[in-house]
């Protein structure tokens, strides 16, 4: 019966042993339905050694009826992905339109293509069964750790399996027998069929059984390929560094590595050996999914299989410990630039990156605006993105010309769309160049920076574009804005678009809540102070109070602190609805920021506000009570809703106002 997936290749990703009780039985299940036979679960469940009973997959397979929810092949499909099996495993395919074509695996080390091997050093006529065996067992066991090793064994189908084996002596004990053995050792544990060999398990057992659950310290996982050649096996394992404490050759077509774990419990055992597993078979070596569990057997070294010796190949190589070579395995793909020498490059030093904004911003470079609420900095960012397009100046500052991505997270569409036409109209700007400017809105559809850059670098490559621009950051921040390694990681997303597309990243923050007094411009910006010092450039708005009647809008002040250029004189700018212009009159250089203001002169100013209010409140007051003819204390302390008191002593401190006849009146001035 042909099968739309074959499933018997998915079970070498599933260790039985591994499995509950329902797990097993739902493969049964899944093998029955998809029309395989009982006899390959039962070739299935044999590899479960401790738990096989002989005809019990044929008494449960006869009561496996059918259900209204039944147990599909699509059930061992998702058990052998879990177990490292993957789609296109042993075979390539055809991408489809939809397909995402996967960038290079980090954890792939081992270049195939110039793959040579190592060939196998036989020990020859020189070689020392018995120490093979002490070697092996004082590398992995303590002298009180119980060992469990398998010297019968029983045929079925031509095919040997091992017996359950002696699991009641300790290291010490067999290592005292085997020093005094005088060679012979079958007199230690037991004579073995020379045709068939011998196994040992790696890990220490309690003294009372085989299975996982005996097992007292996760010390070692096995590695065991045989489905390649001896040589490439042996090439790979070192070349992976992996932490082997044995290596031995199994007398067969594989070679086994007892590779260091160090598992403080079963569950992290079992991640440890996924994350072995999925690295061997990222590098080449497909490994025997059967021998993931920690009680399994392995090969031991110091007796014969047939002509071939089982023998201990070497031991400690490649890394100490699990720990120092899965960061090792981490960190040899971290695609970092080598070190270089000052001295190499002294007299022939690269090109600095030409300017996008000219002592501003370098190409590539990134750039933060901030300000607080009401400043404009959208049509600030709006301007300097037309100012690009066009090769034209921005404020003061020349700009190079280029094409500009405006990645609009606030606006809706057309507000969008209508604020860049009033922005050029203001401006008086032919739109010419309208061609260089592509405009991204994702309001209602903004995620956080670390998903997003990668789809903004996916749509932007191949575009060319001299600068991308975001307003504001504050609808993708990744994480708590307040907290520093969290906003690190937020910010290293902007270089990662940077470095990717070779184009300038320039973006749009708030300042935080609350008065701004005596803060430095770079420490406004809401959030971590990640945010201001990230940034190869940052200009900072703050507002500047202007008493003058008749002024043509808001007037502010932009700072800049720079890492590549001289920091600029300020700038002192009105905000005309809907552009930013340059304060030629001069009126806005001499006012001072309040967050710049010494206290006393903000305490001063503070109190001639009120006076003014004060005597403004007074005229108010006295004209409404006019209109009676004559203006009283009484009249005026009920217009202001105050006391009679109060009023006269507003009048006495007063310039325009005084008594006559019980009247109020006010003076010729």
């Amino acid at each position: 019966m042909e099968h739309e997936i074959e499933l018997q290749p998915l079970l070498q990703y599933i260790d039985p042993s591994f499995c509950t009780y329902q797990e097993w039985t739902n493969v049964g299940m899944a093998l029955k339905l998809e029309g395989y036979a009982v006899s390959d679960w039962d070739a299935w469940s044999l590899r479960d050694t401790a738990r096989y009973h002989a005809g019990e997959c044929e008494k449960k397979w006869c009561t496996f009826n059918g259900a209204n929810t039944p147990v599909t092949g699509a059930t061992i499909v998702d058990m052998a992905k879990k177990g490292g099996w993957h789609a296109d495993a042993g075979s390539g395919h055809a991408f489809d339109w939809d397909d995402v074509i996967q960038e290079k695996d980090e954890q792939v080390i081992i270049d195939q293509r110039w793959l040579e091997g190592r060939e196998l050093q036989d020990p020859g006529s020189t070689w020392n069964p018995v120490q093979d065996l002490i070697t092996y067992l004082s590398t992995l066991f303590d002298s009180t750790d119980y060992v469990g090793y398998v010297t019968s064994s029983w045929e079925k189908d031509g095919q040997f399996f091992p017996s359950k084996g002696n699991f009641k002596r300790t290291a010490g004990e067999l290592l005292e027998s085997l020093t005094i053995c005088d060679g012979d050792i079958g007199a230690v544990l037991g004579d073995y069929k020379p045709k068939v060999g011998a196994w040992i398990r790696f890990n220490p057992l309690d003294g009372k059984g085989i299975r996982n659950e005996n097992v007292t310290d996760f010390k070692y996982a096995l590695v065991e390929s045989d489905c390649m050649e001896l040589e490439k096996q042996n090439e790979i394992i070192r070349q992976l560094e992996l932490p082997v404490a044995c290596l031995v050759y199994s007398g067969g077509k594989s070679i086994h590595a007892i590779v260091h774990i160090d598992a403080s419990s079963y569950d992290e055992y079992r991640k440890r050996v996924d994350y072995l597993y999925a690295i061997c078979r990222k590098n080449g070596l497909e490994i025997d999914q059967q021998n993931r569990n920690p009680s399994r057997l392995s090969r031991m070294p110091g007796v014969m299989r047939g002509d071939k010796k089982q023998y201990l190949i070497d031991t400690h190589i490649g890394k100490a410990n699990f720990v120092e070579w899965r960061e090792w395995i981490e960190a040899i793909n971290d695609d970092l630039p080598d070190p270089e020498s000052l001295k190499d490059v002294w007299n022939n030093m690269p090109e600095l990156s030409p300017s996008l904004i000219e002592g501003v911003l370098r190409q590539g470079h990134k750039m933060m605006l901030a300000g607080p609420s009401k400043a404009g900095k959208s049509y600030a960012l709006i301007e300097l993105t037309a100012a690009i397009a066009e090769g034209r100046k921005w404020l003061t500052w020349d700009c190079a010309q280029g094409k500009v991505l405006y990645v609009n997270l606030e606006l809706d569409r057309a507000s969008c769309l209508h604020r860049f036409k009033d922005v050029y109209d203001a401006l008086g700007w032919p739109a010419q160049n309208l061609r260089n400017i592509d405009i991204w809105n994702l309001r209602g559809k903004s995620i956080p920076m670390d998903k997003l850059a990668p789809k903004l670098i996916r749509r932007a490559a191949r575009k060319d574009y001299l600068a991308i621009i975001i307003d504001p950051i504050y609808k993708i921040i990744t994480g708590d804005e307040n907290s520093a390694d969290q906003m690190a990681h937020f910010c290293n997303q902007f270089d990662k678009v940077c470095t990717e597309l070779n184009c300038a990243v320039i973006y749009c923050h708030h300042h935080s809540k609350g008065s701004q007094g005596g803060k430095r411009s770079m420490d406004r910006a809401s959030g971590s102070g990640v945010f201001a010092r990230d940034a190869d450039a940052l200009l900072d708005m703050i507002q500047l109070e202007v008493d003058q009647v008749g002024v043509p809008g808001t007037g502010w002040r932009l700072e800049g602190t720079l890492r590549e250029f001289r920091t600029f004189e300020p700038l002192n700018l009105w905000f005309e609805y809907p552009i930013h212009k340059i304060d030629d009159s001069g009126t806005l250089a001499a006012l001072t920021p309040d967050a710049e203001k010494e206290p006393w002169k903000k305490g001063q100013e503070t109190q001639q506000k009120r006076k003014e209010a004060k005597k403004q409140q007074m005229e108010s007051a006295y004209n409404a009570c006019l209109i009676s003819g004559f203006v009283t204390v009484s009249g005026m302390a009920e217009y202001m809703n105050t006391t009679e008191r109060t009023i006269r002593r507003y009048i006495k401190e007063s310039n325009k106002f005084d008594f006559d006849n019980g009247k109020v009146v006010m003076k010729n001035t």
